[in-house]
């Protein structure tokens, strides 16, 4: 395809997209903008979990299982970490280790988190361009029936188990775009603004929470494509459909179209659904991704969306 592609994306689900979209475009077609709402400080390291998932899979050392954390990891740091007593909640495998100690080293010594995710990518032969949302810290806090949490005690350390009731992006109002971003979303040469099927509040509002990015994207020439994550009534992964319904939410692609109201122009839903009731224009296919080939397959159809939007 010629032309240049604009993903906007979370970790797991859009990463996969993002490997589906990296067999049918030239690598330096393709913007990645991630989100960093869930970055956090852990132990004195910098986490940015879903860059690293993006780095791990389209690298080809993700955990083919799991989706995130890199495939052959041992635990030898884990298990030194709890004879110590140390918080052991989250997880940091003794190869996942490189790149948190990296990072803030590298951000000592002057280089934003926008550089240091460059740094990653080319060393690992990438080829695409991946953009953290802001050099900005933001921060996705939950509020819960016990209490308000940061994203990673929630998501990991209880699991997600309390009830939502709201989410706030700390440090969002004061945040700037990274360098880059405004410009793949604006960029005349860009043909297809995607937005991954990551978890709409969680994974795409701290993008969107992002000043001028949101503004950027409903100006946008370029066809914006949205990828539902709802398969058969239910999220393919994380906590999708309960915290849609925690927000009184119905669990369907009409209430996926509305929350991006006034920036996509289309939609891609799964077979499982159907599209009755959609107002926006959409395309129907089957977007399980659990092979190469299926990533490849739901790439096409944004793309082909996006071209008969265009």
């Amino acid at each position: 395809m010629s032309g240049r592609v604009t993903v906007l994306t979370g970790g797991v689900g859009g990463a996969k997209l993002v490997l589906g979209l990296l067999q049918v475009c030239a690598p330096k077609n393709i913007t990645a903008i991630v989100n960093t709402g869930d970055d956090f400080q852990h132990l004195g390291l910098s986490i940015s979990p879903d860059i690293d998932t993006l780095l791990y899979t389209l690298s080809g050392k993700a955990n083919k299982a799991q989706g995130w954390g890199r495939e052959g990891e041992t635990w030898t740091f884990m298990e030194a970490l709890k004879s110590l007593a140390g918080e052991d909640w989250f997880l940091l495998g003794d190869g996942d280790m490189a790149l948190h100690v990296l990072r803030p080293s590298l951000r000592a010594s002057g280089q934003p988190l926008s550089g240091v995710t460059a740094h990653f990518a080319a060393s690992w032969g990438l080829g695409l361009n991946m953009l953290p949302m802001s050099d900005d810290p933001v921060a996705t806090h939950i509020m819960t029936d016990q209490g308000e949490l940061r994203f990673q005690r929630y998501f990991v350390e209880q699991r997600c188990a309390p009830a939502v009731r709201a989410i706030r992006f700390a440090g969002a109002e004061a945040a700037r775009p990274a360098p880059g971003v405004i410009d793949a979303i604006r960029d005349p040469e860009t043909r297809t603004i995607v937005i991954a099927p990551s978890n709409p509040w969680l994974s795409i509002d701290p993008i969107l929470a992002v000043p001028g990015i949101r503004e950027a994207l409903a100006a946008a020439s370029a066809p914006v494509i949205a990828m539902s994550p709802i398969v058969g009534g239910q999220a393919v992964k994380g906590p999708t459909a309960k915290l849609m319904g925690e927000l009184g939410l119905a669990i369907s692609n009409e209430v996926i179209a509305n929350q991006y109201a006034g920036i996509v122009d289309g939609l891609i839903v799964d077979e499982r659904d159907g599209a009755e009731g959609l107002a926006i224009p959409h395309a129907v296919t089957d977007t399980l991704m659990k092979t190469l080939g299926d990533r490849v397959r739901v790439a096409r159809a944004a793309l082909d969306l996006a071209l008969r939007l265009a």
